[in-house]
């Protein structure tokens, strides 16, 4: 049975942007006749982040997850050894380390933030520990400086899950240049698009021969392909994490436009919060709270906070009946079916109450004023009839 078409009306939670040339690109890809991994347009958005972020090697991915498990490997996380990582994340953060063995240590958001809380860590890390996760949520970044000072007393490794954080800053340097492993996501949902795509950042350069390694299958290829091995061999663990040149065509495409896109998004932000400030101050719904003066976030999202579970899905199904599509966001990991079992017993109660009262609004490069304008009016709407 084929589903119901959508009103003429419909507001989506998000909806995919053209910058312009992103066809015009895949066409010059498949023109060239290289259409697998590796190829022209992976390299110009390599060389992108290598240049003007920072970074010592950088390596498309199939995405976000795919650069997460890759850096699990890098790192050779063994059956037992723990790694640190927010209960208020998507599932790959943990999943990555999961899949290696690992024990992951669920940590506790900050009180006001999604956000991992720097300042409980410590008690959290044993002799079996070895790597923490931050994950800027939504683009606003975690205290990195507290966080790599904890780390390097006790010689922990730090991949950061930037995957909601391209352009965002701190202490002005881009997110995902501190870690010693960074994955961003390029999915369809995030500020720059591949359609689904992610990179790995290496920012130690003593693992950069080795992940291209990884990233190449296990292969000594990409080292082949420049003339500086003699031989195209098997000589280490690795997987399929290249994406076709399709993607990097399309990402391409984007990064030229990410200022415009960024723009945009600042603007559709500003404007959501003020008309939604005032409703804030009065205390109908909370938000979160503006970016530290040492940060710059990337506009990646707008949500409200709730009072409860009850309020925020009723405000859902509100919204829904106006035919617009507001989401919940992550649900706590520790209290998942799959590790409600393998957790601790400690409480998070900071990441249960976002997973119980966090609603994002639609936010993308192409929603019309109108479109938000409706947004706004459903909101009112609801706490109106309160």
């Amino acid at each position: 049975m084929l589903p119901s078409p959508l009103p003429a009306d419909f507001i989506p939670f998000n909806h995919p942007h053209l910058a312009g040339p992103e066809l015009e690109y895949i066409r010059q890809a498949a023109a060239a006749g290289k259409l697998s991994g590796n190829g022209e347009f992976t390299r110009r958005c390599q060389q992108f982040f290598e240049q003007q972020y920072g970074i010592a090697k950088a390596l498309l991915t199939t995405s976000g997850t795919a650069a997460l498990e890759m850096a699990a490997l890098l790192l050779d996380i063994q059956p037992g050894d723990e790694v640190i990582v927010p209960s208020y994340t998507f599932t790959s953060t943990a999943n990555a380390f999961v899949l290696r063995g690992a024990r992951i240590v669920f940590a506790d958001s900050c009180p006001d933030h999604p956000n991992l809380n720097v300042v409980q860590l410590e008690p959290l890390i044993t002799p079996r520990t070895r790597a923490i996760v931050p994950v800027h949520y939504g683009g606003q970044a975690c205290d990195m400086a507290a966080l790599l000072a904890l780390a390097e007393r006790h010689n922990l490794w730090v991949v950061e899950d930037a995957a909601q954080g391209i352009e965002a800053s701190y202490q002005g340097r881009p997110l995902g240049t501190f870690g010693h492993l960074a994955a961003f996501s390029f999915h369809e949902t995030k500020n720059l698009s591949a359609g689904e795509g992610g990179l790995l950042a290496v920012n130690d350069p003593r693992l950069a021969t080795r992940a291209e390694i990884i990233w190449e299958k296990g292969t000594n290829r990409a080292a082949f392909a420049r003339g500086e091995a003699a031989r195209y061999e098997w000589v280490d663990i690795g997987s399929s994490f290249l994406p076709s040149e399709l993607n990097a065509a399309y990402l391409w495409a984007q990064l030229e436009a990410r200022h415009a896109i960024q723009q945009r998004r600042q603007q559709l932000w500003e404007q959501y919060e003020a008309a939604l400030a005032p409703l804030a101050a009065a205390g109908a719904f909370g938000l979160l709270p503006p970016s530290p003066a040492d940060t710059w976030p990337n506009w990646h999202l707008f949500a409200l906070l709730c009072s409860d579970e009850k309020e925020r899905d009723t405000l859902l199904a509100h919204l829904r009946r106006q035919h617009i599509l507001a989401v919940f966001h992550y649900l706590p990991l520790h209290a998942s079916p799959y590790f409600a079992a393998r957790h601790d017993g400690r409480p998070l109660p900071h990441a249960v109450r976002f997973g119980q009262t966090l609603l994002r609004l639609p936010l993308y490069h192409d929603l019309q004023s109108e479109q938000q304008e409706r947004v706004v009016a459903g909101i009112r709407s609801f706490y109106a009839a309160d």
